[in-house]
């Protein structure tokens, strides 16, 4: 089968999973595509533009139950299954950036209401620094803010991915990582819209499960350097430092089938405390993560 999947920054694990035969196994054949935001993926996906996405978990709390997301509209969005628990992912300054010169800087994100702006304003608060203290850029997808910073268009960013270890290469530095203080959590999930795509959705995830555990297992290590190389343009060391990336326990791939409850109810209650969202007085994520929401069909209750 046929399927269009729409991500930020081009995966390194789709293209070892295709690479090395896991995606046959699946009878899948998966053409990814770059969406330059969140609001642009979802809007795509709702309109049957992509197939599938490979997105933050927080858009798809945010598309199916807020109606304050950018588009202004709720969609039967579900997330299928569990991909990587951040890569990396940290409030990066440009060279020579202290912490504490984060109060008044000019700040990217994808959009102000994104998974990633959220967990944003958690790092930017565990080094003193308020909302208010900051200018927002809305500045799309992780790879064109990595270029914002690179060119001084902004003086901080979220980054993962690869993209924070080509910033690194560059002088930037970590200010703060959302693996220090705001764990556990799920960076990358796989995720529909309505039930068309959901059985072949569910065996992709399948195929990158299958993929994350011969990463990680060591037989597919080697496919996961040059993969790197070539998808990301990371040379020679920056490779191997993505690899361990993909093998860490606390930042990198998901091996497992169920989604970790610990981490979604992290990133849910992100958004519960910077982007509360109320319907005739009740917060609409109060019931987000009970089996009966329907935001995902595979939730584990191990930490």
């Amino acid at each position: 089968m046929e399927m269009v999947v729409g991500s930020f920054t081009p995966s390194v694990l789709l293209a070892v999973a295709r690479r090395t035969g896991r995606l046959d196994e699946q009878s899948l054949e998966m053409t990814e595509v770059a969406v330059t935001s969140s609001p642009a993926q979802f809007r795509s996906l709702i309109a049957g533009e992509i197939d599938v996405a490979l997105t933050s978990p927080d858009n798809v709390v945010a598309y199916r139950f807020s109606p304050e997301n950018p588009l202004g509209v709720t969609a039967d969005a579900r997330i299928v299954s569990a991909v990587d628990r951040g890569l990396g992912l940290g409030l990066y300054g440009r060279p020579g950036l202290a912490p504490e010169q984060l109060r008044g800087a000019r700040v990217g994100v994808d959009v102000p209401t994104s998974g990633f702006a959220v967990a944003m304003y958690a790092l930017a608060e565990s080094l003193g620094v308020g909302r208010d203290e900051y200018e927002l850029l809305t500045l799309g997808s992780t790879p064109r803010r990595l270029e914002a910073l690179l060119a001084g268009e902004c003086d901080a960013t979220m980054l993962n991915a690869g993209n924070e270890l080509l910033a690194e290469a560059m002088g930037a530095a970590a200010l703060a990582r959302v693996s220090d203080v705001c764990s556990p959590y799920l960076g990358t999930v796989v995720s529909v819209v309505g039930e068309r795509f959901l059985e072949p959705a569910r065996r992709f995830g399948d195929a990158l499960r299958e993929t994350a555990r011969d990463i990680c297992y060591g037989t597919a290590e080697e496919a996961a350097v040059e993969e790197a190389a070539s998808v990301l343009g990371l040379a020679g060391d920056l490779a191997r430092r993505y690899l361990a990336r993909l093998q860490s326990s606390s930042e990198g791939l998901v091996l497992d089938t169920a989604v970790d409850l610990a981490a979604l109810t992290t990133v849910v209650d992100l958004r519960r405390r910077y982007l509360p969202s109320l319907r005739d007085g009740r917060d609409v994520l109060a019931g987000a993560l009970a089996p009966e929401s329907g935001l995902t069909s595979y939730v584990s209750s191990e930490a």
